[in-house]
């Protein structure tokens, strides 16, 4: 026992890292009293080192404390496109001027933040459904206070208590359905829940119960239709970090869970491929369809509603739920192919979404307008912002020569492949419809002039550099990509979809 538990401490290293990170923050934060940004510099340092450990995880293949967590190619993946988001996020903290105005408990802010990142690690490692659930409220109980940092807003307070309401209805209802399963299966880690359903699904209408509600939960935490409804006023009333986190590293983290829990839960033993579908299909409910109808509607509300939103925090939290829709499309065709499309959709829509939300909070802390309207000539004062604005509004499109283009047009061969021509019509519909709402903040950024006697916007070299980080991929994974598709297809063979 002690050795087991040596050994998987050996490959738990970077949750261990981060564990220590937050401890360290706290120290900090209490010892050191002049220099109040430095939670920053520490979890800053404590996620580099955490994605270096995750990097001597590449072609392990483990399962460690007990079979509680699983290192391998898939969950490597996953935590280093979720690492590489948290960088991110960090990044733009210590440069937003909204947070600079809680230098006194930005300590809290960055603890919190480095609990909610080690919470979306564990959420795409987990291999037993009470650790999934765990790792389920730690984000969420993170993101929780992180929604509501900034309380002298009332917006911000406001948002982060609609978000606790919602996320406590949706959590209780997804631990009901977990509960169910666990009784039905009498086993508590993903394997074993498998290997009980292949004997035969003894009471089938409590089994898709408990599918139904685990689905909840889940679609609450992707923000995908009907449990979409709290995004745009958390999304609106958060830091700008905050949003960005929520909208792309929480999503990624959701969309691996459900991935590894379908996928090794749901697999039929006796079919080719998993047959992940065909356990499913007990009393004859079609659950792909279900979902398909649920990405089909995630793309038809986010993109029609966003076509109504001045605020541009409002517009991007739109734009994220109908791009959960677009990423359901791989969920709902669950093969090989389907699945890696998701993890090249999610690696590309890191960079193109973060790169939009931050260009935006730029914007916000020189101008303070979050309005669309208020972007008016902004691209005349700021040409090298209002670019990388542009690019990256036209990546989330979908459109050549960007790394958006890759991105939907993988996930919409995949499900032309399997059959699925309506929801990619839809797909298609929707994708120009988006093209509006987007090419209307270039619109305003370019074709207005800016009113007379206005300066020039100037940032320092730290946004540059930072803007520049996120715009290189977006173009270069456009005319590039193939390792990246190479990459996703290895991450997956662990899963054993054909």
């Amino acid at each position: 026992m002690d050795q087991q538990i040596l050994h998987s401490i050996g490959w738990f290293y970077p949750e261990i890292i981060l564990v220590l990170t937050l401890c360290v923050i706290i120290l900090a934060d209490i010892i050191i009293k002049r220099d109040k940004m430095i939670g920053g510099r520490i979890l800053l340092g404590g996620l580099i080192l955490s994605g270096v450990a995750i990097l001597f995880q590449v072609g392990v293949n483990e399962s460690v404390f007990f079979d509680l967590v699983a290192v391998d190619a898939f969950a490597v993946f996953m935590k280093l496109v979720i690492i590489v988001a948290a960088i991110f996020v960090v990044l733009f903290s210590m440069n937003s001027a909204e947070l600079s105005s809680y230098r006194s408990r930005i300590g809290e802010f960055y603890m919190m933040l480095s609990g909610m990142v080690l919470g979306m690690l564990l959420m795409v490692g987990a291999t037993n459904v009470l650790l999934m659930y765990l790792a389920f409220e730690v984000t969420s109980i993170s993101s929780y206070v992180l929604v509501g940092f900034t309380k002298k807003s009332g917006r911000s307070s406001e948002s982060s208590m609609k978000y606790i309401i919602y996320g406590a209805v949706s959590s209780g209802i997804m631990l009901y359905g977990l509960t169910l399963l666990i009784g039905i299966t009498g086993a508590t880690d993903i394997y074993g829940i498998n290997e009980t359903l292949n004997a035969g699904i003894s009471q089938p209408t409590m089994f898709n119960l408990s599918i139904a509600m685990i689905l909840v939960g889940m679609g609450f935490k992707v923000a995908v239709v009907p449990f979409h409804f709290w995004a745009p006023d958390i999304y609106e009333g958060a830091p700008f970090s905050i949003a960005a986190i929520l909208a792309v590293a929480s999503k990624i983290a959701a969309f691996g869970l459900l991935i590894r829990f379908f996928s090794v839960s749901f697999g039929a033993v006796e079919t080719a491929g998993g047959g992940i579908w065909e356990m499913l299909f007990t009393d004859q409910i079609p659950w792909d369809l279900i979902i398909g109808i649920m990405a089909a509607l995630a793309m038809i509300v986010g993109n029609l509603t966003a076509l109504m939103q001045d605020n541009i925090k409002r517009m991007l939290a739109y734009s994220s739920i109908a791009h959960a829709g677009y990423i359901l499309m791989g969920v709902v065709i669950f093969s090989e192919q389907g699945v890696s499309s998701i993890l090249v959709y999610l690696f590309i829509y890191l960079f193109m979404n973060l790169g939009a939300f931050y260009t935006a909070m730029l914007f916000s802390d020189s101008v303070h307008t979050e309005s669309i309207e208020g972007y008016k000539g902004l691209g005349h004062r700021a040409p090298l912002e209002g670019i990388s604005m542009t690019i990256f509004l036209v990546s989330l499109t979908g459109l050549p020569p960007t790394g958006g283009f890759i991105a939907k047009l993988y996930i919409f061969g995949a499900a032309v492949n399997a059959g699925w021509i309506w929801l990619v019509a839809i797909a298609g519909i929707t994708t120009v419809i988006s093209l509006y709402y987007y090419i209307r903040v270039a619109r305003n950024l370019f074709l207005f002039k800016p009113e007379p006697n206005s300066e020039k916007l100037t940032f320092n070299l730290k946004s540059k550099l930072i803007l520049g980080s996120l715009l290189v991929p977006t173009l270069f994974l456009g005319v590039y990509f193939t390792p990246l598709i190479e990459f996703a297809k290895q991450s997956i063979t662990i899963l054993g979809l054909n």
